[in-house]
């Protein structure tokens, strides 16, 4: 450290106290009576402010730089703008002391001998308080939280910003040792706040704001008057009676002196974030210092020491990044490192460190050797066993325990100095003299050998890797290389202030200057990149930079020179420059020349450290081929062009060779076609299709699938065309393809079909299957898509189709819920099972749900159906007409039913009591055997009871209720058949006569309940039953004789007889031979006497035995068309024929089904569900 004076002035009267403006732009002084303001960049006066009346004693600026303060003996305090204005004055007692800014709040303490102020701008007052002793200075904490009042009694005060004492610190001189000086260290890095006191007992003290002292109290052997702290805390300035200021660590130790005066120094300060120094003295005397921190440090390779703090040694490893510090608490004024050896220069010893273990990277240094002696050396280097002083132009060589065992005297005075290795205790040096000699010393030889004298000073020297060659910078700043052997001059570079040669490569050197560095290999040009600083190792990639006080590794690619000697095709020399450090893209770069220039072997070692595995192949393969015995390097060459997507070139060079196969399946496999095309040029037609093919396949893979159809198309592939069309369901172009196909072309034909079906596209299908006339598919087709009506269209033209139609549509109709429709086309195809089958599950799912309508209209449908199959299949006439009359039977047991069921089980009664008895009783006579699934006999009785009761058959109603007794009857009956069988009782024991039921055929009335069921008790002939109200109709059954047909009955009943006119009451008249007589008779048939089929209807009495009867010819001739009605049942039955005995109550019967109805009761039901209500046959269909 040395101080180097900038300005000097001098005032008139003693300088006491000086503050800097917190830019450091203005000196404010304390001079006298006057505050005297200086530019600080030449020293100035700017200004002189008078104000004051007596001596200003103090002076301080406010952090934020908008005032300063100055106190004087004339008891005031004025505080000044930046402008040099005063704006305030207030006073104390007594005279004032000192001053100081708050640097956070900017609140002003102002001390005079017995008190102290506190002002801040927002308040008015001046808030002062009562001291017990002269307060001599003070100092306000970083945070501005404290204020440290020094006192002349040895006390410090430390109070708050309120003025409240927190901490009292007495000092053991008591008021022999008066605080003159104190000063809180401004550094953010320490934990704590520390406050440097200084006395007149002549010590300087550190406390903490607690109060607790750090470490000792430190012996000045001066009185001092002032102390300041740098910016950042690192160092302190104390100046006082000893007339210099003196430069300490932050703990004490004391550095050395900043500059002597000729008096006290009163004050002094450092500029803000500077090295600049001001000192006020007794004199008057302004002195204004630039400090100049010289760098104390030394290198070995990856190994750099450097003083740090002054006092402290931080070793750093260039490589690692590591660092160890060494605190030697004294001033470190050399420092030399080698190897494991460390030295380190004191002022007053020598201290040798080395390294714990022989580990490269080992930073653990202990104390090897003391040489406690003072010495005078401008260098210091360090070896295995000894270290060499420079002094000027000697050189002296000591052991560790401080002996000198050789001298060496130079010609002139020593420049540089390095240790350039070798065996312990006999190291060499290289030295550099003044004079442009350089030598090189052996540790253990008296004699230096002179390497090489040149014209000019050297400034740094550096030896090659192989100690052939010898770089060397000079005082003009020129780079000289040197063959150490031949003492030639091999080149010379300008602009070097420092040069260091590549310790892994013998021809790569690299010297900086000028705010660039330059890197050199062998002769080529110079490469420069800018780099700040000074090089002062090379390693490798690694360049060892010094900058101001900062050594950093700088990681630097050696791209240039392997470029260099890339272009110089010297592959196996620009592979060693990339060992030392490029990047991957020069590697690859590397790899690329040399297997371009067929250098096979450099290519595979940078491939390698590349991890190109495509690369390494492609050479071993050429490896190979070479051991085999080829040698035509243009095709060697053709492939590694291939590879680097050279393809024309690669191209070119397979046709030189006579290999033209190749280059087409490079194309190819490319995916280059339009470039194999131009290859081919028109030479072969076949190939060319080939390669359509192939571009197809590709653009099929790479997923362009138009590209691709589009290629196929006109390469003749169709079916990969219909294939990939197919999939991704491009009609539009499947339909093209199948309309330029020929009809011949059966196989991509179908495949378009059966896409178009998969599509949802059955029209192009269908014309697709039209093309290649396969009607069985197309009718396939129509099934599956559900177009019934082209496909019964087709089946119409094509009856051999017509199983393949009828039948998935009747199975189609079944899975929609269409059963009957599903029935009829099962019947239609001809299926007669599956027709009935269908119908017998209808029918037994109706009985189920409930729906007796239903079932009463399929089991009609069923007798129907065995009806056909007896008419079809002779073998099975029996059974079906068996079954036939059975479905008849219980077709007509549920219809009757239907309407009980909802009697009892509705809210609502839809039916009249006289229906709703009518058929209870048809029921109750019709279920003499087994009853069948779903008809409720109970429901059936108590029906039967309760319209029994209603219309006057009590003694039917009695019966009724008699016969529930016996059967289990559900809950919700209960009640009601229970009164129902109480209150019957109350009623007559016989039946409404009005509800008797005549026999049309004997005239008999027959007992509401007949044993023999719905026959007459008389004649047993069958009752004829209305469909819908379930009266007896006046029908009475006749039979043919034998040998009339059906036509022909049919024919004479057509035949109409004279007949006597009806009246229309119900008078007869009955006329005999000779006589007319008119009788009002109820029973009295409406037919004459001599009516031949009244003659018919007798029969024999008593007769167990049903007599029907039997007409012929005569009889069917003197019929009316209008009495008789025919069941034209088809065959294998005959028809039935009923005589209406009243012809005047119209009948009607329905022309499909059969079934009786009065014909009022019948329009009724038919404008009602204009259908019939037992076969549902539709008024307007034509068909019976």
């Amino acid at each position: 450290m040395r101080a180097v004076l900038t300005w000097r002035d001098k005032a008139e009267q003693c300088v006491y106290d000086l503050a800097f403006k917190p830019d450091g732009t203005q000196l404010i002084l304390a001079a006298g009576n006057r505050l005297l303001v200086y530019d600080t960049s030449d020293g100035t006066l700017l200004q002189p402010l008078k104000a004051h009346k007596d001596t200003v004693y103090c002076v301080a600026y406010a952090k934020d730089g908008k005032r300063f303060a100055s106190g004087s003996a004339d008891k005031s305090v004025i505080i000044w703008t930046s402008k040099l204005e005063g704006i305030l004055k207030y006073t104390h007692s007594d005279s004032i002391q000192c001053v100081s800014y708050n640097p956070v709040t900017h609140q002003l303490a102002s001390c005079s001998s017995n008190d102290f102020g506190l002002w801040s701008p927002e308040q008015k007052s001046v808030s002062k308080h009562k001291s017990s002793s002269r307060i001599t200075c003070c100092s306000w904490t970083n945070d501005g939280q404290y204020l440290a009042l020094g006192m002349f009694n040895g006390v410090i005060s430390i109070r708050n910003k309120s003025g409240e004492e927190k901490v009292k610190i007495e000092r053991p001189g008591g008021s022999l040792s008066p605080i003159w000086s104190i000063c809180w260290n401004p550094s953010r890095e320490e934990r704590n706040d520390i406050l440097a006191i200084a006395d007149w007992g002549q010590k300087l003290s550190f406390y903490q704001l607690s109060g607790k002292q750090i470490g000792k109290d430190r012996l000045l052997n001066f009185d001092p008057c002032c102390i300041s702290y740098f910016p950042k805390g690192e160092y302190i300035l104390l100046g006082g009676s000893d007339k210099q200021v003196s430069l300490f660590t932050k703990d004490g130790v004391r550095l050395g002196t900043v500059g002597e005066q000729n008096s006290w120094v009163w004050t002094c300060k450092v500029k803000p974030d500077s090295n600049y120094v001001v000192v006020g003295c007794q004199d008057g005397t302004i002195s204004f210092y630039q400090l100049i921190f010289s760098t104390v440090h030394g290198l070995y390779k990856d190994r750099y020491a450097y003083r740090d703090s002054m006092t402290d040694v931080i070793v750093q490893h260039l490589i690692t990044e590591q660092k160890v510090r060494i605190k030697c608490k004294e001033l470190v004024k050399k420092i030399a490192i080698y190897k494991n050896r460390l030295a380190i220069q004191l002022p007053e010893k020598i201290l040798i460190y080395e390294l714990y273990s022989d580990d490269s990277s080992d930073m653990h240094y202990r104390v090897k050797e003391k040489i406690v002696k003072k010495f005078e050396c401008n260098l210091l280097v360090v070896c295995a066993d000894h270290i060499i002083l420079c002094q000027e132009k000697r050189l002296q060589c000591l052991s560790f325990s401080g002996v000198k065992e050789r001298e060496w005297q130079m010609e002139s005075l020593i420049r540089y100095i390095k240790v350039i290795g070798g065996p312990p205790g006999r190291e060499g040096l290289l030295v550099g003299l003044k004079n442009g000699q350089i030598l090189k010393i052996f540790v253990d030889n008296l004699f230096a050998v002179v390497l090489l004298k040149q014209a000019t000073a050297v400034r740094c020297l550096d030896m090659s890797a192989s100690r052939n060659k010898l770089a060397v910078v000079d005082e003009n700043d020129t780079c000289l290389v040197y063959d150490i052997h031949t003492k030639e001059l091999l080149f010379q570079e300008p602009n070097a202030n420092s040069v260091a040669w590549n310790t892994q490569c013998e021809d790569m050197l690299c010297f900086s200057g000028g705010g660039y560095l330059n890197i050199k290999a062998s002769t080529f040009p110079v490469h420069q990149q800018k780099l700040q600083g000074f090089v002062v190792g090379y390693n490798g990639s690694k360049i060892f930079c010094l900058h101001v006080f900062s050594m950093s590794a700088v990681e630097v690619p050696q791209s240039a020179p392997m470029y260099q000697y890339l272009d110089r095709k010297m592959f196996k020399e620009a592979y060693q420059i990339a060992c030392l450090g490029v990047t991957d893209t020069d590697w690859r770069d590397l790899a690329m020349e040399a297997l371009e220039g067929l250098e096979f072997e450099t290519a595979k070692k940078a491939f390698t450290r590349v991890q190109d595995l495509r690369y390494l192949e492609l050479i071993n393969s050429i490896e190979e081929r070479k051991k085999r015995g080829e040698t035509n390097n243009d095709l060697f060459l053709a492939d590694v062009f291939a590879y680097q997507g050279k393809f024309h070139e690669a191209a070119k060079l397979y046709k030189r060779s006579g290999h033209e196969n190749l280059a087409l399946d490079m194309y190819t496999d490319l995916r280059m076609f339009e470039y194999a095309k131009d290859f081919l040029g028109s030479e072969d037609p076949k190939e060319t299709k080939m390669l359509i093919t192939k571009q197809a396949d590709w653009a099929r893979n790479i997923n362009e699938p138009k590209a691709a159809v589009e290629m196929y198309v006109s390469a003749g592939e169709h079916a990969k065309a219909i294939e990939i069309s197919g999939d991704h369901g491009w009609v539009d172009t499947l339909i093209d393809i199948a309309r330029k196909l020929d009809k011949a072309e059966r196989e991509p034909l179908l495949m378009c079909a059966q896409y178009f079906k998969k599509l949802d596209n059955p029209g192009y299908a269908a014309e697709t299957y039209l093309k290649i006339g396969d009607l069985k598919s197309l009718v396939q087709l129509h099934v599956e898509t559900q177009r019934w009506d082209e496909a019964f269209a087709l089946g119409e033209k094509h009856p051999e189709f017509k199983d393949d139609i009828y039948v998935p549509y009747a199975q189609w109709l079944a899975e929609n819920d269409r059963f009957e429709e599903a029935q009829k086309a099962f019947h239609k195809a001809g299926r007669q099972g599956e027709a009935v089958r269908v119908l017998e599950q209808l029918t037994h799912n109706a009985v189920v749900e409930s729906r007796f309508n239903d079932a009463a209209y399929y089991y009609w449908m069923l007798s129907m159906q065995c009806l056909d199959i007896a008419q079809a299949d002779p073998a099975q006439k029996d059974v079906m007409l068996g079954k036939f009359h059975h479905f008849q039977h219980l077709a007509e047991l549920y219809h009757g039913y239907h309407a009980i069921h909802r009697y009892t089980e509705e809210p609502f009664s839809f039916h009249l009591p006289e229906t709703l008895f009518n058929i209870s009783r048809f029921l109750l006579h019709s279920l003499t055997k087994d009853t069948p699934l779903g008809i409720s006999k109970v429901n059936t009785l108590f029906t039967l009871a309760k319209q029994s009761k209603a219309l006057g058959a009590y003694k039917l109603a009695r019966h009724a209720y008699d016969k529930l007794q016996g059967l289990q009857i559900p809950a919700r009956f209960q009640k009601s058949i229970e009164l129902g069988s109480l209150t019957i009782r109350s009623k007559p024991f016989h039946d409404s006569e009005e509800l008797v039921p005549l026999c049309y055929r004997c005239s008999t009335n027959n007992p509401l309940l007949n044993n023999l069921g719905n026959v007459c008790i008389n004649c047993r002939q069958p009752f004829v039953f209305s469909a819908s109200s379930y009266e007896v109709l006046h029908l009475v059954e006749f039979y043919l004789e034998d040998g009339i047909t059906d036509e022909e009955a049919v024919a004479l009943i057509d035949l109409e007889a004279p007949r006597h006119n009806k009246r229309e009451s119900k008078w007869q008249e009955i006329t005999s031979n000779n006589s007319q007589t008119l009788r009002l008779d109820e029973t009295v048939d409406s037919m004459g006497d001599d009516d031949p089929f009244t003659a018919k209807l007798s029969f024999e009495q008593g007769g167990s035995e049903f007599v029907p009867v039997v007409v012929s010819r005569s009889v069917l001739r003197s019929m009316s068309r209008r009495d008789v009605l025919i069941k034209r049942w088809r065959p294998p039955l005959r028809w039935q024929y009923f005589r209406s005995l009243l012809p005047d109550a119209s009948i009607t019967m329905c022309p499909s089904c059969f079934q009786m109805f009065h014909s009022e009761d019948y329009e009724l039901l038919v404008l009602q569900h204009t259908c019939c209500p037992y076969c549902r046959r539709r008024i307007d269909d034509p068909s019976p």
